[in-house]
């Protein structure tokens, strides 16, 4: 084992000791997972206990965190939806960058003795705010799908598009020679291109592969095609000077419409919880508590000044665009800190001579303590203002628009049965997603204009991507037996109330799935099986009030032994309750002869 190795190690291990420490302290206290991740941060950092020396090295690394972030956002986004937000993503987006980036450089010429270029490439850096902090903050308080999520995450995503002329203005006022500087309308036009080549294989090229993966079976192919679409994305931008997480982000839109959306984040879902926690982690290991304290008046007066003109020109944009201005002051506070990438870009104001490296470092603390903040000044403002409840329902299959009469369902199965049930169901306007593994029949059904999605859904983790915790019924109608307490144990702890549906293979896996605790539960022959029988009466010449009574009796005596054999778990139970000869209805005898005798 080399040096480096056991030097990872040990840095993993302190990664996640203070995590596990500090996380749940702040979440104990309400304070909030981020908070808790930018302490431990700050605890482990160069500037306190120094267990972990090199902040900026884990910085880039952990920010395949937002990378993983914007893909699954992505996942949640539809195109016509983004087609949707247009007006708010062009208009509100833009007015946010361009007018929070002026007030600050106004602020910055009034506060400090920067030259106007210098004011100008830090104070546009400012106006962006943190993808990561206002998702994953968005995220614990179930906001992200609302309206006011909705236009929050529009006024961050032009944040990322306008990277690239971020990068041009501080090129163009950079005071450092370059060999042979790259017009602005080339860095564009590639933008543009590998935009476009992300669009065609996000589309055509990936569905495809998912496809022959979802067809074999081989769920660790799945995962290292889902982290290969990430980060094959996320290289080629990069590759180009551009923001990794918007490829990303481009990605998972076109992901969006496959049936492999709901396998895909709950594959990606682990990754980017950890990745995401060491990202605070390493921008709270960044703060130089230094600097801090050298320039301590002038930091404060730099954090509530940027804080404050972002708060107000945020709030005054979202009022002019429709907002309430209760929500407008919320989104302003919500999106009044500094951005991740503000650490790129002073690194790029540095290099270019237009800062010195202590007035980098001054910024990045700006940053860093604004967006320590945020989780604080956010939840003031969800206390002070009296919260009016959005109308909003995540966009995608989980809860569909017009949802008519009766709530979501989650469908698992959608073979001979289920197709079935979903036909009745969308007759009746319920809201349905379902699930299936057989990648055939996804694109079977696909043809008829029904979309169904791919994944296991006897697992929790695909049923709670699908929507099951806002669901009003799951029912299963999948082939086969499967074990009722392996799959609804787990279901059961953490929604007790949910009513559940199931179909049953034979008389033993209904004893299973009634003993398991399921009330509704239909055995896929037996209904064809009676309708057979009386076909075959009828057929015989017998009369219809006759058969009608054989179906009664036969159903009473068959419900009267099924309790029976759940209550005793014995398949011999009852067995005198079959009906072996002829009945004798209203004193007359009939040659039928029924029953069902179970297996030896």
């Amino acid at each position: 084992m080399t040096t480096a190795e056991p030097n990872l190690l040990r840095d993993a291990v302190v990664y996640l000791a203070a995590a596990v420490v500090l996380v749940p302290l702040f979440i104990r206290f309400k304070l909030g997972a981020v908070l808790g991740y930018l302490a431990a941060g700050i605890l482990i950092g160069p500037s306190l206990l120094g267990l972990v020396a090199n902040a900026e090295q884990t910085l880039h690394f952990a920010e395949f965190g937002v990378v993983l972030l914007l893909f699954v956002i992505g996942l949640e986004l539809q195109p016509s939806r983004l087609w949707a937000l247009r007006r708010d993503i062009f208009g509100l987006g833009a007015a946010q960058v361009i007018l929070c980036g002026l007030a600050l450089t106004g602020l910055l010429l009034l506060l400090t003795n920067l030259t106007w270029e210098a004011a100008l490439v830090v104070g546009l850096p400012l106006g962006l705010s943190s993808t990561a902090l206002v998702m994953q903050l968005l995220g614990e308080r179930q906001l992200a799908a609302t309206p006011f999520g909705e236009r929050s995450f529009a006024m961050l995503l032009f944040q990322d598009l306008a990277i690239v002329p971020l990068l041009t203005v501080v090129g163009a006022l950079s005071r450092a020679p370059v060999a042979n500087p790259e017009p602005g309308w080339l860095m564009a036009a590639k933008t543009l291109g590998a935009l476009a080549f992300l669009v065609a294989v996000g589309r055509w090229v990936l569905p495809r592969l998912f496809r022959i993966i979802g067809t074999l079976g081989a769920r660790e192919a799945f995962v290292a095609a889902a982290l290969l679409s990430v980060l094959g994305s996320a290289l080629l931008m990069a590759s180009l000077g551009l923001s990794m997480a918007l490829g990303a982000f481009v990605a998972g839109v076109m992901l969006a419409e496959s049936p492999y959306r709901h396998a895909l984040e709950t594959d990606i879902e682990p990754f980017r919880g950890l990745m995401l926690g060491l990202f605070f982690i390493a921008i709270g290991m960044s703060l130089d508590l230094t600097v801090m304290r050298d320039n301590f008046g002038l930091l404060v007066a730099l954090v509530i000044g940027v804080m404050a003109v972002k708060t107000a020109v945020i709030a005054a944009l979202a009022r002019r665009f429709g907002t309430d201005w209760r929500r407008a002051a919320e989104m302003g506070m919500l999106l009044a800190q500094g951005g991740e990438f503000g650490f790129v870009l002073f690194g790029e104001a540095e290099r270019g001579l237009l800062i010195s490296h202590s007035a980098a470092q001054l910024f990045g603390a700006v940053v860093t303590c604004s967006m320590a903040l945020t989780p604080l000044l956010f939840r003031l403002a969800m206390r002070t203002f009296e919260r009016a409840e959005d109308a909003g329902s995540r966009d995608g299959p989980e809860i569909a628009e017009g949802a008519g009469h009766g709530g979501h369902v989650v469908l698992v199965g959608s073979g001979r049965v289920g197709q079935v049930i979903a036909q009745m169901l969308r007759a009746r306007g319920v809201p349905l997603t379902a699930i299936d593994l057989d990648a055939e029949l996804i694109d079977v059904t696909a043809r008829f204009g029904n979309q169904v999605f791919w994944g296991d859904g006897t697992r929790l983790d695909i049923l709670r991507t699908a929507g099951i915790g806002s669901a009003s019924a799951l029912v299963f109608a999948i082939d086969g037996q499967w074990d009722p307490k392996l799959v609804l144990e787990p279901i059961r702890a953490e929604w007790p109330d949910l009513p559940i549906i199931a179909r049953a293979y034979d008389r033993m896996h209904t004893i299973a799935l009634r003993q398991a605790g399921i009330e509704h539960v239909t055995r896929e022959t037996l209904e064809s099986a009676v309708a057979m029988g009386r076909d075959v009466l009828a057929t015989l010449g017998t009369p219809d009030t006759i058969i009608d009574a054989i179906e009664a009796e036969y159903r009473r005596r068959d419900l009267e032994r099924l309790d029976l054999q759940i209550c005793s778990g014995d398949m011999m139970t009852g067995a005198d309750t079959i009906i072996r000869g002829a009945l004798d209805l209203d004193g007359s005898a009939d040659p039928a002869s029924l029953g069902e005798i179970p297996p030896a």
